[in-house]
């Protein structure tokens, strides 16, 4: 399974917020992470750098009766979720300088044709394929609330003042409960895991138009991130393009 990833300071800020990686086991096992920190210059980069690189070590540390079960995927995925809500939180309450950091965290765990996806915060997954694109994330944010409660539309929603505020968050809480996602990837499908940088900016159109080019997957990836900077490049903007071309239906 081929993939990008890309992170971009972006055209206005000064420090970059976000974070983003790949790490892969044996047997076309891989999990993707993408984060974007907030809490100042200070914190947002610490919570986001600290929630993958925590993430990462508990992936690599994993057996392999682990994948034999999705319940226990599952389990994993949320416990180290966890494991990195509480580090964030305990570094926040005992420094000063870090309080109110807490990070956006898209987690992916790949293995064959099978995706368990955990969320929080407004950072998205899509999936994309010839019949279209899909957002399979649900933002934890302002907007949407109003959104799911009536009060405004989704034009309202797109040009809204308070459409980056999100209610839930890595690392600002005590205890954290993420959403779990499942997705297969279908033969021909990409997976496009994004922070709000790029998908602010962005049209669903335009990352159809791009990733279903004929170019090289880093060359779209870098397509993207130009296009983000090029429609005002305010944000930090990260992206993880994985291609699920060729992959064994089979578990490994």
């Amino acid at each position: 399974m081929q993939f990008e990833v890309l992170t971009d300071i972006g055209k206005k800020r000064t420090v970059n917020e976000d974070s983003a990686a790949v790490y892969t086991l044996p047997k076309g096992v891989m999990l993707a992470v993408i984060a974007d920190g907030m809490g100042g210059h200070l914190g947002g980069d610490y919570a986001s750098s600290t929630a993958v690189r925590v993430i990462g070590e508990q992936f690599m540390k994993l057996d392999s009766s682990t994948f034999e079960a999705e319940d226990k995927l599952a389990q994993w995925l949320q416990e180290a979720v966890i494991l990195a809500n509480d580090i964030l939180y305990k570094h926040a309450n005992e420094n000063e300088a870090y309080k109110g950091m807490g990070t956006t965290l898209e987690v992916a765990l790949i293995r064959g044709r099978s995706c368990l996806i955990s969320h929080t915060g407004d950072s998205r997954v899509y999936a994309i394929d010839g019949k279209g694109v899909r957002q399979v994330t649900r933002d934890h944010s302002y907007v949407n609330a109003l959104l799911d409660s009536g009060e405004i539309t989704l034009e309202e929603a797109a040009v809204h003042p308070q459409r980056n505020w999100i209610m839930k968050a890595v690392g600002s809480e005590k205890t954290i409960v993420p959403d779990l996602y499942s997705l297969e990837l279908e033969e021909g499908m990409y997976m496009l895991i994004c922070t709000d940088g790029l998908s602010n900016k962005v049209s669903q159109q335009s990352m159809s138009e791009i990733v279903l080019s004929n170019a090289t997957l880093h060359e779209k990836t870098e397509e993207l991130v130009d296009l983000a900077n090029k429609m005002g490049g305010e944000d930090n903007i990260s992206v993880i393009l994985i291609d699920s071309t060729e992959v064994e239906a089979t578990n490994p």
